[in-house]
């Protein structure tokens, strides 16, 4: 009697937890379809807000509006054992279209002939003679970077837009994410006569391959992951960073142009890979009196890397995607990465497979972004998502060291360095705003 009294209570318990999972499940269903549908308006809201705020910059471009960047707060930081400050200097609502953000602007900077010359996201070029002051003024200068970047383009995802700025013996060259064939993208340079009136653009380096948004062998994409990083080299040739846009194995083919450095020659347009096994390298710098290369690169989940190519001569293999010190995103633990782990194993270590160990790696990731030399063998690097600065030597065995971390609590897109004003200027993508930090 009493097995069947408790048979039957189990029974009812079990029809009892039954119907209460099935309504649950239910309810969580129509949860879950209602997310997705918020998740959807909120992406369509977002969507129309950036297209709107690339028009708004497009008729700045336009209309060649001055662009104003009015001062606004100084921060005391301590840089070398001194006591510098840095002066913000925040865009008038005129940049407006971000890389990272949807709002506000992103840019790149570059200084020639004591002129700085600044670049948006979306094509905008402009110039300077007058910093240090209240306000900062640039003059736009009229170009045809739309004709290579068109709006549809830049409309697509926030992550296609203009990769870098670099003015080199009179000549302005601009890298930029280019639809090569439809839903099929490489990164490309187009270069102009430095002319303060009409810079007219015109094709310099184009990969004769892409990589298409959906149906490449890693089934994986992602413009972030483009490179675009510009340097000169001498008088004859330039150097150029490229990215693997997350189709992985193209870092470590020497028949394709993606995942590498390149030096390209300024007359011929012809290239050399001077170094390759790269994910997306967008920090560059080069020293021609001792012939080295100084590079940022972002990893995975982790595993930013500062990397140093001695020799430009020799090509150096810097691992990408056999050795990395980041994980896949989800990390091994993940089902999905399986495959992904037996194809890019990311093994921790560079030496035992005979590629060029980082300087320095980062573990969680920085965010890594530029670096620039302030004075001999220091350097003055920056960061996205940890919003610092850092300042680090190299010694006469070229080991980095005296690294040390500046918090500056904005997203650093860009720096260049004036050498003969001793200045650092940098991009803070947060605000739209520049930064005037002098060396004494």
């Amino acid at each position: 009697m009493f097995l069947k009294i408790l048979n039957f209570f189990l029974v009812l318990l079990l029809i009892l937890v039954s119907v209460t999972l099935y309504k649950t499940d239910s309810k969580y269903s129509v949860l879950k379809k209602e997310l997705k549908k918020k998740e959807i308006l909120i992406n369509d809201q977002l969507n129309y807000i950036n297209k709107n705020n690339t028009l708004h910059e497009f008729n700045i471009k336009k209309n060649l509006k001055k662009l104003e960047f009015p001062k606004t707060i100084s921060l005391d930081i301590e840089l070398y054992k001194n006591k510098q400050t840095i002066d913000f200097y925040k865009s008038n609502n005129q940049l407006v279209r971000g890389i990272n953000n949807y709002f506000p602007g992103s840019g790149y900077l570059e200084v020639y002939e004591n002129k700085l010359f600044l670049i948006s996201a979306a094509g905008l070029f402009a110039y300077t003679s007058n910093l240090n002051v209240d306000a900062i003024t640039f003059n736009q200068i009229n170009n045809n970077i739309n004709e290579f970047l068109s709006l549809d383009e830049i409309n697509k995802e926030n992550w296609f837009s203009v990769k870098d700025l670099l003015v080199a013996n009179d000549h302005v060259y601009v890298s930029f994410t280019n639809e090569q064939k439809k839903n099929c993208w490489n990164t490309s340079i187009i270069v102009a006569k430095l002319n303060f009136d009409y810079l007219n653009f015109t094709n310099f380096f184009e990969p004769k391959n892409c990589i298409k948004t959906i149906g490449n062998d890693d089934q994986e994409f992602n413009a972030h992951q483009s490179g675009g990083k510009l340097f000169k080299y001498d008088d004859s040739n330039i150097i150029f960073t490229t990215g693997d846009y997350r189709l992985r194995k193209l870092a470590q083919d020497e028949n394709s142009t993606f995942g590498k450095i390149l030096k390209l020659n300024t007359n011929s347009k012809k290239y050399e890979i001077l170094s390759l096994g790269h994910r997306n390298p967008q920090g560059l710098f080069y020293n021609s009196s001792k012939d080295f290369i100084l590079s940022t690169e972002h990893g995975p989940h982790g595993g930013d890397e500062i990397n140093l190519n001695l020799n430009t001569k020799i090509i150096k293999n810097f691992g990408w995607a056999i050795s990395s010190y980041g994980e896949h995103y989800g990390g091994k633990d993940n089902p999905t990465n399986i495959s992904k782990y037996k194809k890019y194993p990311l093994h921790k270590s560079h030496k035992d497979y005979n590629f060029v160990e980082p300087l320095k790696y980062f573990v969680p990731s920085i965010g890594i972004s530029q670096l620039v030399e302030i004075k001999e063998d220091k350097f003055l690097l920056s960061s996205l998502k940890d919003k610092s600065i850092y300042t680090f030597t190299l010694n006469k065995n070229y080991e980095l060291v005296e690294f040390k971390r500046i918090e500056i609590g904005e997203r650093i897109r860009d720096m260049t360095y004036n050498n003969e004003k001793r200045e650092v200027i940098l991009f803070f993508e947060d605000t739209a705003s520049i930064g005037i930090l002098s060396i004494e």
